[in-house]
């Protein structure tokens, strides 16, 4: 449920984003479209040809499509329903009219105007999370809701960053930042809200390699992958703890890892060896963590559970 959420937001946010950048030149507006799926590991739809208005429907409304934004609030929803009697009922009626809000709309009217359409998505899933942390207990199933979360989060802004990062890092190098240059930073940070996170750390002179210093490394920006990494640690502990097992499982000793692949890392050495290699690195590590915890909690044995 946390996950598919997430998963939403994150899609509610890029697509919101790129309907809302003007005067860019075809040649850019596909590139930037092409960037978008990349990161959101979502394919071009085959319809052909397939313009913004296609691509938008179908990562809004393509049910067939797993990873769209309706799909995802839809199976959301459905993960609720089946552990509603452990979610609070404010949780419930938030996320039931998250649900009905992105299944009647129309495809006409959201892009006519996205933003009012996209906005209430993304508010939706963070009054989502407020209310959960404010009416549901603080125990075990509270604990999966941050794993879910972050665990998301972490592989999503490290697929980010490797699409867009190797993009414009491998453009010619140009005697001043272009116009087209300064408007893909500053979008790549509106990409994950930390714009003005960003400016506060760095003020507004932008450098990629300060950008990808500060969505990878900082501890402090709740966007970064240090942070999700951190907080996916955090979960799978307390979680452990709460189970009542006396070492750390595998799920733990992976989040163990990765936190400090990124703890102590330095960007001048990330990027001076292979930025791509590493960033590829961290998303199969969350692919490794999602894996063992199903494993360890989810799809184990039923002779596990008949020896506890």
């Amino acid at each position: 449920m946390s996950r598919y959420l997430e998963r939403a937001e994150h899609t509610a946010r890029l697509l919101d984003l790129n309907l809302s950048l003007l005067d860019q030149s075809q040649d850019e507006a596909n590139e930037r479209w092409q960037w978008m799926l990349n990161s959101l590991r979502v394919a071009m739809p085959e319809t052909s040809p397939c313009d913004v208005y296609c691509i938008t429907e179908h990562l809004t409304f393509n049910l067939r499509q797993q990873d769209s934004l309706v799909a995802c609030i839809t199976a959301a929803r459905e993960n609720a329903r089946q552990v509603r009697e452990q979610i609070s009922e404010e949780m419930w009626e938030r996320l039931n009219r998250l649900y009905l809000r992105a299944r009647e709309a129309k495809m006409d009217a959201i892009y006519a105007q996205p933003h009012e359409f996209y906005r209430p998505i993304k508010d939706g899933s963070h009054l989502f999370q407020g209310i959960t942390d404010a009416t549901m207990n603080h125990g075990e199933g509270w604990h999966f809701i941050q794993l879910g979360r972050f665990i998301e989060r972490a592989g999503a802004t490290a697929t980010l960053l490797d699409v867009h990062l190797r993009a414009l890092l491998d453009a010619p190098e140009q005697p001043e930042q272009s116009r087209t240059d300064y408007i893909s930073w500053v979008s790549l940070l509106k990409s994950c809200t930390a714009f003005e996170a960003y400016c506060q750390a760095y003020t507004a002179d932008l450098k990629s390699e300060r950008i990808a210093e500060f969505m990878l490394l900082n501890a402090e920006s709740p966007r970064s992958v240090r942070f999700a990494a951190e907080r996916v640690e955090a979960a799978l502990q307390a979680i452990a703890k709460i189970a009542g097992k006396g070492r750390a499982g595998r799920a733990e000793r992976l989040a163990g890892k990765l936190r400090a692949t990124l703890g102590f890392a330095q960007m001048d050495e990330i990027i001076a060896d292979n930025l791509h290699a590493y960033l590829d690195n961290i998303q199969r590590q969350c692919m490794q963590i999602h894996t063992a915890v199903a494993q360890q909690y989810i799809s184990y044995p039923v002779e596990v559970a008949l020896a506890s």
